[in-house]
């Protein structure tokens, strides 16, 4: 038995590929793509006196460590008045990959990457994802810019969308960066090399906080949601450690929001629609007002977002070791986000979860294809060309993009439960502290706390609640279905 477990790693990328298959995904890229790959000589060039030179600026990317699809750089100067300037460029990927071409459309059929432990699906092949289309350092790259003012307490006064040339000059990852921020460790090697990254870090962190702060007082919401990652020693899975929110991913973020806004606002202001990223209102907020009163709060009966705030950054603070759990529940009591397209002089949609009226996907278009469609209804705006989608394209790819996405979100679940059951196959018998997940027709759902791991509730079972906690037994777990199995703990 024994020497079947330790095997067991190797049954991964098997089970990742077949839950690809299984929904609707393709796991691996066509003899036209391998075709088009070949007649790829090298990394987009234009010579367009529209393309501005920015090689000189001082860019940077902070993503995860194994990140190679660098999407987006950043760069900040000082302004008079404690005003600073932000730059966000965007890899320009549709200068290499061409509407309706082989590669397009694999990108149109799976619309983002796939990302588990075993194996990484790309929506591009690597050659582009981690090399000619990817901000990597010290190479000379096509993107579209941001130019963001913001005043000294974090007001945007004006932005600009533009091409240009980029140069990135240290890649950087979210957790160094972060322990130096917080003065916890030394300034990675990468930023120590540039003269003046150091200010730049400091000054894009001060703003990203003011920013974060802004958006808090608008209602946006506060949470921390589990993204477990496993741990191997050869075929050996270790541990599951759930990856933290930290000040870095919180820069990243805040910019990231702030462009998107920034490229929602200019793409209407051109009369050109787009393609935005929604949360509505939630659909089951009296759910979410019964989860308050079990904590002591009284919701308004109506969404109120700046209400649920309030309630999540007090629960944040009195219990940050639980937060994670009750964040769990009132994302899933939320609903998903979806793609949805807005029409020039329509009403906005918004996003109830970010607080935020104006809002896409537009910073990642190595991986999701929903910013590849923003990135050339921006292009065409400035080329001064009609929109290469139309309306009705439009409408047919958000409600494909919100489709694959789900599936690629189930792909990636999937696979966490197979690591998962594999972590735990030698601890049944054992008995856990957990967490309600999900009630209905399909069973009832409970999560442990440590490791991170879900499971099937089976047995005869009293009335439960999303949200309420209970003791629960390891009864069985199988690595190729992902299941693991637990019944109440007496």
């Amino acid at each position: 038995m024994r020497h079947v477990l330790t095997n067991h790693r190797a049954t991964l990328p098997t089970i990742a590929s077949w839950a690809m298959f299984s929904r609707g995904l393709e796991p691996e890229f066509s003899q036209a793509v391998r075709q088009q790959l070949t007649q790829l000589s090298g990394p987009a060039s234009e010579a367009d006196s529209a393309i501005r030179d920015l090689t000189a600026l001082p860019w940077c990317s902070i993503d995860n460590d194994d990140s190679r699809d660098l999407d987006q750089l950043t760069a900040i100067e000082a302004l008079a008045r404690g005003e600073v300037k932000v730059y966000v460029a965007v890899a320009d990927v549709d200068a290499v990959v061409k509407k309706g071409s082989a590669i397009d459309e694999h990108a149109r059929t799976n619309t983002t990457s796939v990302y588990t432990s075993a194996v990484v699906f790309p929506m591009l092949p690597e050659r582009l994802s981690t090399d000619l289309t990817s901000l990597n350092p010290d190479e000379d790259r096509l993107a579209v810019v941001n130019e963001m003012d913001f005043s000294d307490d974090g007001i945007l006064i004006g932005s600009s969308i533009y091409r240009a040339r980029v140069r990135n000059k240290a890649q950087l990852a979210y957790d160094a960066v972060s322990a130096w921020i917080e003065d916890e460790a030394e300034l990675p090697a990468a930023a120590h090399r540039i003269p003046g990254m150091n200010t730049q870090l400091r000054m894009q962190d001060e703003l990203a906080q003011k920013l974060r702060v802004l958006r808090r007082a608008q209602g946006s919401l506060e949470f921390e949601t589990f993204q477990p990652k496993a741990l191997f020693e050869g075929d050996r899975i270790t541990d599951i450690r759930q990856q933290p929110q930290n000040r870095a991913r919180q820069l990243i973020e805040e910019l990231m929001i702030a462009t998107n806004g920034c490229t929602a606002r200019f793409l209407a202001a051109q009369g050109s629609p787009s393609l935005r990223r929604v949360v509505r209102s939630p659909e089951r907020w009296m759910r979410i007002v019964e989860v308050a009163s079990e904590y002591g709060v009284t919701l308004p009966r109506q969404p109120d977002g700046k209400a649920l705030e309030a309630f999540l950054a007090a629960q944040h603070r009195a219990d940050p070791l639980r937060f994670p759990d009750l964040s769990l529940v009132i994302v899933k009591l939320m609903g998903s986000g979806e793609y949805a397209v807005e029409r020039p002089h329509g009403p906005p949609i918004g996003h109830f979860g970010l607080a935020v009226q104006d809002y896409m996907h537009s910073t990642a278009p190595n991986r999701r294809f929903p910013d590849l469609i923003t990135l050339r209804l921006i292009k065409a705006v400035l080329a001064g060309v009609k929109p290469p989608y139309s309306n009705d394209e439009l409408d047919e790819l958000a409600l494909h993009c919100t489709t694959q996405e789900d599936a690629a979100q189930k792909v990636e679940r999937q696979v966490r439960k197979s690591e998962a059951a594999l972590l735990l196959h030698a601890r049944v018998g054992e008995r856990f502290d957990a967490l309600v997940t999900g009630t209905g027709d399909k069973g009832t759902w409970v999560r442990i706390i440590a490791p991170p791991a879900e499971g099937r509730l089976k047995g005869d079972l009293p009335a439960l609640k999303v949200g309420q906690s209970l003791r629960v037994k390891l009864v069985s777990t199988s690595v190729e279905r992902g299941f693991i199995d637990f019944v109440l703990a007496h």
